[in-house]
């Protein structure tokens, strides 16, 4: 169920766009934010507020990597692109060193909830590759070295 604070969010910004369909990305950032992930049910509401079919919303959640639905993610979620360019330059590696600091696989959230470790196709810094992002902050020109501190120093 959503949170008063969401609807209110989400009717807020109703006049920033067009039409309520272009409102719903944004619409599901703010109801992602409160728990870390969407649930059917939440895509459901979210399509009665925007006068949208849940399928619609399941259909976006499912193409974008930035939304977890059904998926719940640690407090935070370790994304690494491994498209071409940054597999070209070391993604592999760069995941497994994530693991292996980490201690868990791809896929999975450390026992204490704090990371996910998950794959992901072009997050559109190709220059800048091998590259993650944590959450909602890019982390670019990865280094074996840098990714351990990177990580290291989240509380």
């Amino acid at each position: 169920m959503l949170s008063d604070c969401a609807k209110e969010k989400i009717k807020k910004i109703y006049g920033n766009y067009s039409d309520l369909h272009s409102v719903s990305m944004t619409a599901m950032q703010i109801v992602q934010r409160e728990i870390g992930h969407l649930t059917k049910e939440d895509l459901i509401e979210i399509a009665e507020m925007l006068d949208m079919k849940p399928i619609e919303l399941d259909e976006i959640g499912g193409f974008y990597t930035m939304y977890n639905v059904e998926r719940p993610v640690g407090k935070y979620h370790v994304q690494v692109c491994e498209n071409l360019p940054c597999a070209l330059v070391g993604a592999e590696h760069i995941i497994t060193v994530i693991e292996r600091h980490l201690k868990i696989k791809v896929g999975e959230t450390t026992a204490d909830k704090r990371y996910t470790l998950s794959r992901v196709q072009c997050l559109g810094s190709c220059g800048t590759a091998p590259m993650m992002q944590v959450n909602e902050e890019f982390y670019e020109d990865l280094t074996e070295r840098n990714v351990i501190e990177i990580l290291d120093g989240f509380e």
